[in-house]
């Protein structure tokens, strides 16, 4: 038989929670001679546990490494980054085994379903197992038993027992059991904050050999919902250090004196009772500014902190972690070295990111072969981890409506045969995407008009660039880094009314697939000062929070008109100008926002906005040509019912200088007087059937007539 190995723990793969997987390195796997489904013994200080093998992807290939999930690691008391043998076990197949229900407790009749989630699993007396139920709910269980006594595999024929449950108290803090596998696209984040709290809980010595003071506390700021009290949950049970949560409005008291002694106690008790953390969520309600609150309690509130964080009496060992998403609310004279050592700022997701947690917490789905997580982590640019939890909760309450006919709401029984087919499916997301928006803009959250490429009719050359300019920095970001191009960061079409700008606007949002915020100028102007110019800053935040996003700005001159042109004694205008100037290219680069505007007046612009580095590209929309004329005609005649004798060609000859959307309305009212003549003919029939509605030639040449007879047409 080979040798044990003895490599290093990491993090599982997200997909592989509660799977029982152990991931090596193929050369690994060939030193102990085994080959992928086989089972292994993991044995660390404290404890050991069985699991099944499986190879880890090339990217970790030959750093000596296992990777094993939360439950596997809380099964053999091993912590990240610890040493693990391993060496091969054989298992038998289990004939019998008896699970305690902690989380939940099934009845009966779910065995079978349960059984069918846990085939395969490798286990032993006292294991924790984990079985993913629909969405992200997942039912835990510990091992009572199992026969025969010796780590065993649960297959199809293995008698599942369930024993007495645990009391409630363990049940609730089971059922909270979360680990590092449970946070996706924040590794960075995440080993950053391991640093700041795993080394000096786990490792005091080493501060002691280099001289210094470990950190004593980190700050996570970032938008709501993309993990910050996720990742203090999972920290306080992935160490053994004591644990203090605390919601800042906790503190607060209604007597003189009782919020700082709170503070006290909390603090008191976690320097006794240490190595402790102190959780403080939402810490920019307990200190804010002190020069910015009228009340007494909070300054009180806030120096009694900054006493205890870092003041004449140590802090012990105590780590104090809080998290905020408004950090320039909160008092300066915390955020120094000696308070909190570091912040850490939880971003929202990348590509990447996004498809992780898509991946955790669609974990239990039974999704069909057409979702494509790809696709899904492409199109929900903006969303924050609780936003593409809500997305999976909701496609996967759509796939439920299709069941619910069948259920029989007398009857306590589910049709386990239909629960068991059931599936997610692609068009199951497509429907939960129209239910759930970004919510880092979902107060600005515009809902496109349906307009396509093909619905833009005789603009070729300019769609051409549009896409240039918008598509390709999304879709090929890492070929304009190889050129050493930068992406453009605004555009702006120029042209007379009616050429299609805003149409072409609405094509590009759309076809583009990325969040879009829709700007009216006067929805900035307000009667207080500095308000309009706030309006202008939360725009762009919010915009590059939600990255990749377009800034459209219709009728662009009523925004940013020339400083001096019609201005006011408040200067409101030239503020708001000031403040674009700023933010398209001051010292805060925009990244990943693109601004793109449409005006008829651009002559009433300021020169400012005009140059490259701002509006980079500036087209120019013409009234169109005679071949262009004729693709128009058709985009907006492809729906109605023609008659035969139709003379594109002829039409588009007799409307010399029209816009597009004047061929629009040739077209509508065209149509318009085609329906008058049946509803006509429908009235004076004897018959009560409705005519039929066709559109003759006559009735454009009618229309032309009417509406071209100005000589400026002519």
């Amino acid at each position: 038989m080979a040798e044990a190995l003895t490599l290093k723990v990491i993090e599982a793969l997200p997909k592989d929670i509660g799977r029982g997987y152990a991931r090596l390195d193929p050369a690994d796997m060939a030193k102990l001679g085994l080959a992928i489904g086989d089972t292994l013994k993991l044995s660390g200080k404290k404890g050991s546990c069985v699991a099944k093998l499986m190879p880890t992807y090339p990217d970790l290939r030959g750093k000596a490494i296992v990777q094993l999930d939360g439950l596997s690691r809380r099964n053999a008391s091993l912590n990240l980054d610890e040493k693990v043998s391993i060496e091969a076990m054989l298992c038998k197949p289990a004939t019998r085994v008896t699970l305690m229900p902690i989380s939940i407790t099934p009845n009966p009749r779910d065995l079978d379903y349960i059984g069918s989630l846990l085939d395969g699993l490798a286990v032993q007396q006292g294991d924790l197992v984990r079985a993913h139920l629909f969405g992200s709910r997942s039912a835990d269980f510990k091992v009572e038993s199992t026969q025969p006594n010796a780590p065993v595999l649960i297959n199809p024929t293995t008698t599942l027992v369930i024993g007495t449950p645990v009391d409630s108290k363990k049940a609730e803090h089971s059922q909270q059991r979360l680990s590092y596998e449970n946070v996706g696209g924040l590794k960075g984040q995440v080993r950053r904050i391991r640093e700041m709290i795993e080394l000096p809980l786990r490792y005091p010595e080493v501060f002691d050999r280099l001289g210094i003071d470990a950190p004593k506390g980190v700050l996570l700021s970032g938008p709501p919902g993309c993990g910050k009290t996720l990742i203090a949950r999972i920290i306080a049970q992935e160490t053994d250090a004591q644990f203090f949560s605390i919601s800042g409005p906790e503190i607060v008291h209604k007597f003189y004196g009782e919020s700082e002694a709170h503070l006290r106690k909390i603090f008191d008790e976690a320097g006794r009772k240490g190595p402790s953390i102190i959780f403080l969520d939402e810490i920019d309600s307990i200190a804010p500014h002190r020069d910015k609150v009228v009340g007494d309690v909070e300054k009180r509130v806030v120096a009694q902190l900054l006493a205890l964080m870092d003041g004449l009496k140590g802090r012990g060992k105590v780590i104090v972690i809080a998290a905020t998403n408004l950090p320039n609310a909160i008092d300066p004279a915390l955020r120094r070295p000696g308070r909190f050592d570091r912040e850490i700022n939880i971003p929202i997701p990348d590509r990447e990111g996004r498809r992780e947690i898509i991946e955790i917490h669609s974990t239990g789905m039974p999704l069909n072969a057409d979702v494509d997580l790809n696709l899904l982590a492409d199109v929900t640019h903006g969303f924050v981890g609780a936003d593409l939890e809500a997305l999976c909760r909701e496609a996967a309450m759509s796939a439920l409506r299709r069941l619910l006919p069948e259920i029989d709401f007398n009857s306590a029984d589910l049709p386990y045969q239909r629960l068991a087919e059931l599936t997610v499916t692609l068009d199951d997301f497509r429907a939960a995407l129209c239910e759930v928006s970004p919510s880092a803009i979902r107060e600005l959250f515009v809902d496109i008009p349906d307009v396509r490429w093909e619905d833009v009719g005789g603009m070729d050359s300019i769609r051409q660039r549009l896409i240039e300019s918008v598509q390709w920095p999304i879709k090929y970001p890492e070929l304009y880094q190889q050129a050493g191009v930068k992406p453009p960061k605004g555009l702006l079409l120029v042209g007379p009314p009616g050429v299609g700008k805003t149409l072409i606007a609405k094509a590009v949002a759309n076809e583009s697939g990325v969040n879009v915020i829709s700007v009216k100028g006067p929805a900035l102007m307000s009667r207080y000062v500095g308000d309009s110019e706030q309006g202008v800053r939360e725009l762009f935040h919010k915009a590059r929070q939600a990255s990749p996003c377009i800034i459209f700005l219709d009728e662009v001159d009523s925004v940013v008109p020339s400083r001096g042109e019609g201005s006011t004694d408040s200067h409101v205008a030239e503020r708001v100008l000031s403040q674009f100037l700023s933010e398209m290219d001051g010292l805060e680069e925009l990244k990943g926002v693109f601004v793109l505007g449409a005006t008829n007046r651009v002559d009433l612009i300021d020169p400012a906005m005009l140059r490259p580095g701002r509006f980079d590209d500036i087209i120019e929309l013409g009234l169109p040509d005679e071949a262009a004329k004729q693709q128009i005609l058709a985009v907006h005649l492809r729906n109605k019912p023609l008659a035969a004798a139709i003379d594109v060609e002829a039409i588009a000859l007799r409307c010399a200088q029209a816009s597009g959307a004047e061929l629009a309305a040739v077209c509508n009212r065209a149509a318009l007087m085609a329906l008058r003549r049946a509803v006509q003919q429908s009235e004076d029939s004897a018959l009560p059937q409705a005519q039929t509605v066709l559109v003759e030639q006559a009735d454009f040449d009618r229309v032309i007539t009417d509406m071209f007879a100005d000589e400026y047409y002519q």
